[in-house]
């Protein structure tokens, strides 16, 4: 199977996996590709065209805030991290794609 590009995810879903990566511990952007990029079994790669606006709307929502920090390497990073805001929303999210999934489900085994 190929990667999945970014636009062939769902609107919304990778909101729900960028909120995932960060639930586990604060990263920087290359970070959280990398770590959805390992979650999937290399199966999604995200662009930075699609991962930064991503952050940043999330970011406006309140759901993860963000810090300039110094990488492992010594270089500058902005790093995110989910807030108490952002940990209920991937809850809400994550139940609201389980629905999602549940109901494409039923209309798939309509015969």
């Amino acid at each position: 199977m190929s990667p999945a590009s970014p636009n062939d995810i769902v609107r919304g879903t990778l909101d729900l996996l960028i909120l995932k990566a960060l639930s586990l511990e604060p990263m920087h952007g290359w970070g959280v590709a990398q770590r959805l990029e390992q979650l999937s079994r290399d199966a999604l790669r995200v662009g930075q065209g699609s991962l930064y606006p991503a952050l940043q709307r999330l970011e406006e929502k309140g759901w993860i805030d963000s810090e300039w920090r110094s990488t492992e390497e010594n270089r500058r990073a902005k790093y995110y991290s989910l807030t108490p805001a952002g940990r209920g929303a991937l809850g809400a999210e994550a139940e609201s794609w389980r629905r999602y999934v549940d109901m494409v489900e039923v209309i798939l085994r309509t015969t």
